[in-house]
């Protein structure tokens, strides 16, 4: 009896385990939370093994483990607030000369690390894991959020969402009319095609903004945001538009005093251009974590970041100090 549970756990942990990434994926849209898609991933699979033993193979083993994870998500939603960006609060743009205030009480959206090997190993599109699909959707009700990214993302039919949510493909069809419009009033276009993260175009743009950062020389940025670019950066509650609000932002408010003070390593997040960034600790003289930058590039410039304050980069495998090449 004994042999035969370990042969099961182990055709178990065997066949569900490739599938914990797109799972961690598909709990973090549901979440905007990636410490509570960790957790929710595991309580799935803690519930599929408990339960695996009278799956019957009547769907793929994929689609048996994103129904419970999706009614996993949906129980620990209940009763919880929506997880918002600054510019997501409903209030106007700031002027960059104010105090800015840190509202460490608000469940702040985070960003998801992309696949070591490939960001394009995100199932589905990188546009169903970017910062502003994911931001839209936190303005869904949960049960909105689950139609939306089962229909949507994963292209279930109306039938296998009903089931899931134990409700009537009449009512799925409701949920995911409201959604859309919702989502149209946020501003999120699906034919919005965003340059690759490791586009030409994008590294370029890259280039000319950290070297204006590294060489403190923050005129610079004011060619390189659109006229409508948005930046902020939570838990900072503030969030600004247009180039020069953003570098008068960079010069009343960054930390930097000079030329090598900030030092920036390239990575992604959501399936978007991503840079963590170092500030320079003029006490121990060492490179500490500041930011994860996001950005939203477009064809004609970069249309948004987001500079989340992080303690560390270890979910992005990167160091906990910069060091200068060769050290």
């Amino acid at each position: 009896m004994t042999v035969l549970a370990h042969e099961a756990d182990d055709e178990f942990l065997l066949r569900a385990e490739p599938h914990r990434r797109e799972l961690l994926a598909h709990c973090y849209r549901m979440t905007g939370s990636l410490h509570d898609a960790e957790d929710l991933v595991q309580e799935t699979y803690l519930r599929a093994w408990k339960a695996y033993s009278g799956f019957k193979g009547e769907s793929s083993l994929r689609t048996w483990l994103y129904r419970i994870a999706t009614n996993t998500c949906l129980t620990a939603l209940e009763g919880r607030q929506r997880r918002p960006l600054p510019s997501g609060l409903g209030g106007p743009n700031a002027d960059p000369t104010d105090d800015i205030t840190f509202r460490d009480e608000v469940p702040w959206l985070e960003p998801l690390p992309d696949p070591a090997a490939d960001p394009s190993e995100i199932v589905g599109s990188r546009e169903s894991v970017r910062l502003a699909f994911v931001a839209a959707l936190q303005h869904l009700s949960p049960r909105q959020r689950a139609v939306l990214v089962l229909r949507e993302v994963l292209q279930w039919k109306a039938a296998e969402v009903a089931e899931v949510l134990g409700c009537s493909t009449a009512a799925v069809n409701s949920l995911l009319q409201r959604a859309r419009a919702q989502l149209a009033a946020a501003g999120v276009r699906e034919d919005d095609v965003l340059p690759a993260p490791d586009s030409p175009e994008a590294q370029e743009l890259l280039d000319r903004y950290i070297a204006a950062f590294e060489s403190y020389d923050i005129d610079k940025l004011v060619e390189l945001f659109t006229a409508d670019a948005v930046w902020e950066m939570p838990p900072f509650d503030s969030w600004y538009r247009g180039p020069h609000d953003i570098v008068l932002l960079s010069k009343t408010h960054c930390p930097a005093e000079g030329p090598g003070d900030l030092r920036f390593i390239r990575t992604t997040a959501n399936g978007q251009p991503a840079a963590a960034v170092y500030l320079l600790n003029r006490e121990t003289g060492r490179h500490e974590p500041l930011q994860l930058q996001v950005f939203d590039i477009g064809a004609d410039g970069i249309r948004h970041v987001v500079a989340f304050h992080l303690p560390s980069f270890e979910k992005w495998g990167l160091p906990a100090v910069w060091e200068a090449p060769g050290a």
